[in-house]
């Protein structure tokens, strides 16, 4: 018997996932070696914060919502297996994997295929949720993107 999510468990991952992204950054910025690497990497911790506000004002809207029955098991295995495969969705991971960084170079490109798995998973996201929440989303992605961008920018910088 398939075990669906529930559109609060998914925003629930959200959560998490930016909890994580959070402590990897401040994890991250403790070790940098670099003052603009250091910079950008708690300025994300402080944005993952925002987000964090962001996925629990969502979380009250849909707590009691259920998606259309057009998603198939099919759908929700995918989902299952993208959530999986961003380790962000299992609690404590962002301190864990940010405290094993030896460079700053490694972790700017940890930190951009971070940002990228979270784009995919909000754009999924999105498919489940209210559509009062898909303009919170659409913000989201866009400053995921964003930090994406700054990210690419940094590592070119950074040796």
């Amino acid at each position: 018997m398939p075990n669906f999510f529930s559109p609060s468990e998914i925003v629930q991952m959200g959560v998490e996932i930016e909890k994580n992204g959070r402590d990897f950054y401040n994890a991250v910025a403790g070790l940098s070696k670099s003052a603009g690497a250091k910079k950008i990497f708690e300025f994300l911790a402080g944005e993952e914060d925002k987000h964090i506000k962001v996925f629990e004002d969502i979380l009250s809207t849909v707590e009691k919502y259920e998606p259309p029955e057009a998603y198939t098991e099919e759908y929700f295995s995918y989902l299952r297996a993208l959530s999986e495969s961003h380790v962000f969705t299992k609690k404590n991971q962002g301190t864990e994997i940010g405290s094993k960084v030896k460079t700053d170079k490694e972790a700017i490109n940890l930190a951009i295929g971070f940002e990228k798995d979270s784009i995919l998973f909000y754009y999924e996201m999105k498919k489940l949720v209210l559509a009062d929440s898909h303009k919170a989303i659409d913000r989201l992605v866009a400053q995921e993107q964003e930090h994406l961008k700054k990210l690419t920018e940094l590592s070119q910088n950074i040796r």
